[in-house]
């Protein structure tokens, strides 16, 4: 179902000064997908994070189409100007809706590039639909298993990632992220964020689109799912599929000051890499380091999206 006008006023923004960019739904793995698109090229697929969509990705679709790529920027299921199904939330099938959106396209592979959960997808569906990954780049995000073992082991990493064991509770995270005009999504971006602090008007843009109905609750649905399910079939299933390396080429980014996820919790994910695997740490970011020093991101991205031969 396409996103009604009131979403679209929300979701459909323009780019810093004023560049033009394309929106428009794709249809994908039994769901519609809202997705914004500059340039042309090979294609680089980026993946939002939470409490974030598409919008976060403003300075790099721009950079990425200037440096001769087909950039586009798609909200997960659930978020932005996507279908807000009542299930498919788990990483699984949200990879899945990646892997769609790419076929979707009319594009043989993409280069991925996620935040955050946009990070875990990408990892996962670099596991799952290997063929139509051409290439690997997360930010602010382990690898899953990386993941599982730092909030099950490590005192610091949970209590860090608190807000995600908040979100198991029911229906209440749901109202706290949307209470006051989404003023707890300020927040959490403002703390989550190194020295360099967003500014009001692009907090702003985020409590919008957290407030568009159902948001809050499909946004909240992919962390109660890793939580839940690290005991239960269907999780330690995913758990044991996500031991298959990784086999294309991994640029691992991370902010120094990630108030979200330690660096040692990141690090340490190219063991499960398998290709060139280049870990970049950026000194003196937080936990959005694409929107925190644009430049210095889409720099390193670039450069490595452009290396044919990138090393370990």
């Amino acid at each position: 179902m396409t996103a009604p006008d009131s979403t679209a006023s929300v979701v459909r923004l323009g780019l810093p000064g004023g560049k033009e960019v394309s929106h428009r739904d794709v249809a994908a793995n039994g769901a519609r997908f809202h997705i914004a698109e500059l340039g042309e090229g090979p294609l680089v697929l980026l993946l939002h994070g939470f409490p974030q969509f598409w919008w976060t990705w403003r300075h790099q679709l721009t950079a990425l189409a200037d440096a001769g790529f087909r950039a586009v920027a798609m909200d997960l299921r659930g978020v932005g100007g996507s279908d807000r199904t009542p299930r498919g939330y788990d990483p699984a099938n949200l990879a899945l809706d990646v892997t769609g959106v790419i076929r979707s396209l009319g594009e043989p592979d993409a280069a991925l590039v996620g935040h955050d959960l946009g990070g875990y997808l990408a990892w996962t569906a670099a596991v799952m639909r290997p063929k139509l990954v051409r290439r690997l780049a997360v930010s602010s995000m382990p690898h899953p298993r990386r993941w599982r073992s730092a909030m099950l082991a490590d005192v610091r990493q949970s209590a860090r990632s608190s807000h995600i064991w908040n979100f198991q509770r029911p229906w209440l995270p749901e109202r706290a992220l949307t209470a006051d005009g989404a003023a707890l999504v300020g927040r959490m971006i403002r703390d989550w964020s190194g020295p360099r602090q967003p500014e009001d008007e692009a907090i702003a843009v985020y409590q919008r689109a957290m407030s568009i109905p159902s948001t809050a609750h499909c946004s909240i649905e992919p962390y109660r799912w890793m939580v839940r399910s690290m005991a239960r079939p269907d999780g330690l299933q995913f758990n044991r599929r996500m031991k298959m390396p990784v086999r294309v080429p991994t640029l691992h980014l991370h902010g120094s000051l990630d108030p979200v996820m330690r660096t040692r919790s990141a690090a340490g994910s190219g063991q499960y890499v398998e290709a060139p695997y280049r870990w970049r740490l950026f000194d003196g970011l937080g936990h959005f380091p694409h929107e925190e020093d644009p430049v210095a991101f889409s720099t390193e991205l670039i450069n490595w999206l452009k290396d044919p031969e990138p090393d370990r």
